[in-house]
């Protein structure tokens, strides 16, 4: 590898890192804050505005690794062993669908951040499914929905916002 290559890793890398930490800083400040919707289990999720941003400034791996250590960490600190399962799969399935789509080009930013709040919503109860054994608490999925798609509305309008105040040039 030549030392342009490296250097141009050696940034991504550095702002990886940076990325992670941030999106922990979020999840730290929603855990202590709590945004209470009077509806259990929905959050806002301030710390996608990293992950949705990543996936614009970086490429899919990369992103992926800060979502997978932020929510390791973050559910280990703040959520405890289930809560960073339920966490992981919905971070899992909502990077997957917004990595999907946003490669298709035919979606906004605001719109790749909707569908990854519903589908980061339809993973975590997925996840309860399984775990309970019982498919009756998809009877809650319309209250998700709805919730996915208002906070996936507001993270996309921030995100589109970060995104066309960045500099055009790539790492490196």
């Amino acid at each position: 590898m030549n030392s342009k290559k490296q250097v141009a890793a050696g940034s991504r890398i550095a702002l990886s890192a940076m990325m992670a930490a941030l999106a922990l800083i979020f999840s730290y400040v929603e855990a202590i804050i709590p945004f209470n919707f009077g509806i259990p289990g929905v959050k806002l999720g301030i710390a996608n505005l990293v992950i949705l941003t990543s996936l614009y400034v970086l490429s899919f791996r990369y992103t992926l690794s800060i979502n997978v250590i932020r929510i390791l960490v973050a559910g280990l600190l703040f959520n405890g062993f289930f809560g960073a399962m339920y966490s992981l799969a919905g971070g899992l399935l909502s990077l997957l669908v917004m990595a999907l789509l946003k490669k298709t080009g035919l979606f906004s930013v605001v719109g790749i951040s909707m569908a990854g709040g519903v589908a980061h919503n339809l993973g975590q109860l997925l996840v309860a499914a399984l775990l309970v054994s019982t498919g009756k608490l998809f009877f809650y999925f319309p209250v998700l929905l709805f919730s996915g798609l208002i906070s996936g509305i507001l993270i996309g309008i921030v995100t589109y916002l970060i995104l066309k105040r960045l500099p055009e040039r790539p790492l490196g």
